[in-house]
């Protein structure tokens, strides 16, 4: 039986600052909420779960998927979200994150924050009184995660078993799918450059979960080995915001790690493609191969939305 959330008070406080702060019977719960949501939305079925609530949202960086998905989805809940840009809240330099948790915990029911540093959502965290969402540090992208499970459940009905490979850095979602992947059963290698490889902290990690659902976590250098009869590719940008200054080392060290038809030909033959986007083409996948019969990507963007709602509802409903 799936164990029950306690929102609403202090003491059943829960945030989701990363996909390891839910239980996998929870993460399992959250997935089967989103399908019944989005099942909803296509059948014109309304569900204002959240009325009259309202969203706090943090932006330190620019956002297309993150903004809109949060945004609409607490629309569809019935709610209101509030759009706070990097010139509004300034975080640490005109107030301090403390005063700013506690300042939204008396007038928003949920607070979401895309950020820089990690420690940053930690910290609205340990000091709000309502929920805290991450919608993306340098360290996780919880969030992206849980629309990716959403769509490779969609794609193939099942997660356990599965076995996944992440191609490139081994960045915020690369650490987050290793996480969502231990939790649910999933089999997950990420395959790219030694040096740019997931740390050996996240790893075992990782491992540490997935000894209670039996999903095998690994690295490689080897990409070959790593996607042959793989069940879902997964990559992302070589070079993520704020890591610009690398971009040339980065692009020489990933080119053998592109995402192509070569690639996918290695994969299982219903391999689901995935990548969380936004995609440099010619880079890190090819824009011919991001619109094969296998892409699931811009399935896998509108589940942000879904998958969003459910966790909203969850920690707030």
């Amino acid at each position: 039986m799936t164990t029950e959330l306690k929102p609403g008070s202090r003491t059943g406080l829960r945030h989701y600052t990363s996909v390891k702060d839910l239980t996998a019977e929870e993460t399992i719960a959250v997935l089967e909420l989103a399908e019944s949501l989005k099942r909803d939305r296509a059948e014109g079925r309304a569900h204002p779960r959240l009325a009259g609530r309202t969203l706090a949202m943090i932006f330190q960086k620019p956002s297309l998927r993150t903004r809109v998905s949060f945004e609409t989805g607490m629309t569809h809940l019935g709610g209101h979200a509030i759009y706070l840009g990097p010139d509004d809240i300034r975080l640490g330099e005109r107030e301090t994150t403390e005063d700013i948790a506690v300042v939204l915990s008396r007038m928003a029911d949920l607070v979401m924050a895309r950020v820089f540093a990690h420690v940053i959502v930690e910290e609205l965290a340990r000091f709000s009184a309502v929920p805290v969402i991450n919608g993306l540090s340098d360290h996780e992208h919880p969030c992206q995660v849980l629309g990716d499970l959403l769509t490779i459940r969609e794609r193939r009905r099942r997660l356990k078993g599965l076995r996944a490979v992440f191609v490139g850095d081994g960045n915020n979602v690369a650490n987050s799918l290793l996480y969502g992947a231990a939790l649910t059963g999933m089999h997950c290698t990420v395959a790219g450059p030694e040096e740019f490889a997931p740390s050996g902290e996240v790893l075992e990690e990782a491992r540490r979960l997935a000894r209670g659902t039996g999903s095998e976590i690994s690295a490689t250098t080897d990409l070959a080995a790593a996607v042959k009869g793989a069940d879902v590719v997964y990559t992302d940008v070589w070079t993520s915001m704020g890591q610009e200054a690398e971009a040339r080392r980065r692009r020489s060290a990933f080119k053998p790690y592109q995402v192509n038809a070569e690639v996918m030909n290695l994969a299982s033959k219903s391999a689901v493609l995935l990548h969380c986007l936004p995609a440099h083409y010619g880079e890190e996948i090819d824009y011919a191969t991001s619109r094969g019969p296998g892409s699931a990507i811009f399935d896998q963007a509108e589940n942000r939305l879904h998958a969003q709602k459910a966790l909203m509802v969850t920690l707030a409903g």
